[in-house]
């Protein structure tokens, strides 16, 4: 396809967005309902997605050929009920559903958590695809796992991908990328420079941390913080409970350790961090170009929550071939 039209649904930052524009498509319309979103998307897009398109009336998106989004995952109702829009209804999927049914693009690309693939016992997995094929009548081959690792990002990052056609022949033609042959490791990605200090772990902390870990093993688990060398792969970025501290790093190049922020006690003397908002955006794919306009707070939330833009580029090409032949 030479040119097509794409919508981003759900857009967050605009990873997907970013990845289709590479392929040579054109955004027609965005979503996102998080205001803090909304400013890093138009500092790199130059507009404001729309608000909750739970609000947004079919009639009120443009013709589009691609419908594109990274949706939260949610339970289905299904107790007493058939099955279909019953199902789905009062969820987010079912927003993509309606959208799909009015609107006819010729293909999706959908992007979830691997835990979709056994949420609710696999029943909503399976829920999600009777509607697809079943209700819409869209040709959808089996969803796949990929692993942002495989596609030249340093991050570990597990996510299951549904793709689906208007036409039975694009979809037997498309295959599923498995990567695009290039590796990456932390150091490729780690700051060039030295970081602020509000970035290091106070002794204190770093003290608890390990006491938290000691327990956790003392008790079979293993769940704990984590130093990542320049030679590993970063896991995956999440948030929440210990999000960040599965990620830390050795860094140091600090020069002056006089705390930024009101840490409990000095910076620890192994000169333990946090990665930046700038790396955590390098893990994901998003170039250095990309603006962070938005806290350090808010930067890893967006960031935790987007797309890995080089899986998503490749997924896409994917499914524009199928199209395109």
């Amino acid at each position: 396809m030479e040119t097509f039209r794409f919508i981003d649904l759900f857009a967050g930052i605009g990873g997907f967005r970013l990845a289709f524009e590479r392929l040579g498509g054109r955004c027609v319309f965005s979503s996102e309902i998080n205001p803090h979103s909304h400013k890093t998307y138009a500092a790199n897009f130059g507009d404001v997605p729309h608000g909750d398109i739970c609000q947004i009336t079919a009639a009120e998106i443009p013709h589009h050929d691609l419908l594109l989004g990274g949706f939260p995952c949610q339970a289905f109702s299904i107790a007493g009920r058939r099955g279909g829009f019953e199902d789905a209804r009062g969820t987010l999927f079912f927003e993509i559903a309606r959208i799909l049914q009015e609107k006819r693009p010729r293909a999706f690309v959908l992007e979830n958590v691997k835990g979709l693939t056994h949420h609710h016992g696999g029943r909503t997995l399976a829920r999600m695809l009777a509607i697809l094929r079943e209700e819409l009548g869209y040709h959808v081959p089996e969803p796949q796992v990929l692993n942002a690792r495989h596609f030249g990002l340093a991050q570990s990052r597990e996510r299951i991908f549904l793709v689906g056609f208007a036409g039975a022949e694009p979809a037997a033609r498309f295959v599923f990328p498995t990567g695009n042959g290039q590796t990456a490791v932390f150091g490729d990605v780690r700051e060039g420079a030295a970081v602020p200090a509000r970035y290091y772990l106070s002794q204190t902390y770093l003290d608890t941390l390990r006491r938290h870990r000691a327990r956790h093993e003392s008790k079979g688990n293993g769940f704990g913080y984590e130093v990542i060398g320049e030679a590993q792969v970063a896991n995956t970025l999440v948030l929440g409970g210990m999000g960040r501290e599965r990620n830390l790093v050795h860094d140091p190049r600090l020069q002056d350790t006089t705390p930024e922020t009101r840490i409990v006690g000095p910076i620890n003397e192994e000169m333990i961090r946090r990665m930046t908002p700038r790396e955590w955006a390098r893990l994901q794919g998003f170039p250095d170009s990309f603006t962070i306009p938005v806290s350090d707070t808010q930067a890893y939330r967006q960031f935790a929550n987007a797309v890995p833009v080089p899986m998503v580029q490749a997924v896409g090409a994917a499914v524009l071939a199928a199209l395109a032949e």
